[in-house]
C-alpha cells in the first residue's frame, strides 16, 4: 500500500506541473497513463481548472490523492521532457526511484534569465509593430513600452498580485508608453495596438480549444473563459490611454 501511495503521489504531482505549464488535458491524461502501466498500476484521472483528482489501483488496492493545480508560467521545453520522460519510463520500465531522481533534475534546471525574456520579448513586439506597416520611430517606441509593461507584469506576477489585475496593470504601462508615438509623426495606431500583444493568452485559448473538441468540455470550457476574461482586462488596460488621448486617436 505504501508503494501504491507513492506511485499516486509521484504522478499526481507530473500531472499537475503538466497542466499548470500550458499541456492540454488528453496529452497529460496519456502521459499519466503511460507512466502507470510502466509501474503496474492503472490510472483513473478527472481534471478540473484548479484541482486533479487522481485514482491510482492495482488488482488488490486502490488509492485517490486530490491535488491542486498549480499556476506555472508556460514552458515548452519543460513540458516537452516532462511527455519524453512518460516514454522513458515506458520503454525502459524505470522504477519508480529512478523516476523521482529524473523528474527533480527536469525541475530545478536552470531557467532562462528573466531580464533575457525581457529583452526577447521586446525585440518580438518590436517586429510585429513592424510587420503590421509601423514606421521605425514606432518600432522604436513600442520596444521600450513592451520593456516596461512586461517587466511591470514581472514584477507583480512575483509579488503574486491577482492576474487580471496584473494584465489591466500591464497593458495599461504598455499602452501608455506607446501613446508617445503622438509626439512624434509615426504611426500611432499601430503603436499602441502591437504594445500589448505580448499579454495576449494564446495558449489558454488553443488549449481550451483542444480540450473541447477532444471531449474535455469542463476543463475546455474553464479555460476559454478565463482567457476572455484576460483579453478583456487587456482592452480595459488599452482602452484607459485612449480615452486620454482621444483627441488625437478617436
Amino acid at each position: 500500500m505504501d508503494e501504491l501511495i507513492d506511485i499516486a503521489k509521484f504522478i499526481a504531482d507530473y500531472a499537475t506541473c503538466l497542466l499548470g505549464s500550458g499541456v492540454h488535458t488528453s496529452r497529460v491524461i496519456r502521459n499519466s497513463k503511460r507512466i502507470g502501466e510502466s509501474l503496474g498500476v492503472t490510472i483513473r484521472m478527472t481534471t478540473f481548472h484548479k484541482s486533479l483528482i487522481l485514482t491510482v489501483y492495482n488488482n488488490q488496492k486502490v488509492h485517490t490523492e486530490v491535488v491542486d493545480i498549480p499556476a506555472l508560467p508556460v514552458n515548452f521545453e519543460y513540458n516537452s521532457e516532462l511527455s519524453s520522460l512518460s516514454w522513458k519510463a515506458y520503454d525502459k520500465r524505470l522504477p519508480l526511484k529512478v523516476l523521482q531522481e529524473e523528474y527533480l533534475q527536469i525541475k530545478t534546471k536552470a531557467k532562462m534569465s528573466p531580464y533575457w525574456i525581457l529583452l526577447l520579448v521586446g525585440f518580438a513586439n518590436a517586429s510585429f509593430c513592424r510587420l503590421f506597416g509601423g514606421d521605425w520611430s514606432a518600432v522604436g517606441i513600442v520596444f521600450a513600452a513592451t520593456l516596461a509593461g512586461f517587466f511591470t507584469r514581472q514584477q507583480m506576477q512575483r509579488k503574486q498580485i491577482n492576474h487580471f489585475i496584473v494584465f489591466t496593470v500591464s497593458a495599461f504601462v504598455a499602452s501608455m508608453c506607446a501613446s508617445t508615438t503622438l509626439l512624434f509623426n509615426a504611426t500611432a495606431e499601430i503603436a499602441i495596438a502591437t504594445s500589448v500583444l505580448f499579454l495576449m493568452p494564446g495558449v489558454p485559448l488553443i488549449n481550451g480549444v483542444i480540450d473541447v473538441v477532444e471531449g474535455h468540455t469542463l476543463t475546455g470550457g474553464s479555460r476559454l473563459i478565463q482567457a476572455f476574461l484576460l483579453i478583456i482586462c487587456i482592452a480595459v488596460g488599452l482602452s484607459c490611454p485612449l480615452l486620454l488621448f482621444k483627441n488625437s486617436l478617436l
